[in-house]
C-alpha cells in the first residue's frame, strides 16, 4: 500500500503511503480515464502545477463547506503531525515526506507533543 511520487516538492521523488480506502476509487478512477504519463493528467494530459492543485483544494473545501483557509501544504502539516501522534517515528515520517535533514522533521514533534496540550482548562470540567 505504497505509492511512488515523482517529482514531488522541491523536485524530489519519494515514496508514501496509500490508504487502502482510496485504492478502490483509485482503480476505478484509472480504469475511466486511463492517464498515460502522470496519475492525474490536468489538461491535454500534463502534470498539475501547485495552482492547479490549488483551484482543486478550493473547489473541494467549498463543497465541504469549509470556511477557514486551507493549503495543499496544510495537508502535509497534518499527515505528518497524526503519523507522529499515532506512533510512528520521526524517521520514517522523513522519509515518508522526503525531507533530507531529520532537523526539518523535528518541528512536528512541538505540534504533535506539546505537553500544553494535555492539560484540561478548569472552566471545561
Amino acid at each position: 500500500m505504497l505509492i511512488r511520487i515523482n517529482g514531488a516538492k522541491g523536485g524530489k521523488d519519494r515514496v508514501s503511503l496509500l490508504a487502502k480506502k482510496a485504492l478502490h476509487n483509485l482503480r476505478n478512477y484509472y480504469k475511466v480515464y486511463r492517464p498515460k504519463q502522470w496519475l492525474f493528467e490536468g489538461p491535454e494530459g500534463r502534470q498539475y502545477n501547485s495552482s492547479s492543485i490549488r483551484s482543486i483544494l478550493l473547489a473541494a473545501q467549498k463543497k465541504a463547506r469549509i470556511i477557514r483557509k486551507i493549503t495543499p501544504h496544510m495537508l502535509r502539516h497534518s499527515f505528518a503531525t497524526h503519523l507522529l501522534e499515532s506512533g510512528i517515528d520521526l524517521r520514517r515520517i522523513q522519509i515518508l515526506l522526503g525531507h533530507s535533514s531529520s532537523k526539518t522533521t523535528e518541528i512536528y514533534t512541538y505540534m504533535a507533543n506539546n505537553p500544553l496540550k494535555s492539560i484540561e482548562n478548569p472552566l471545561d470540567s
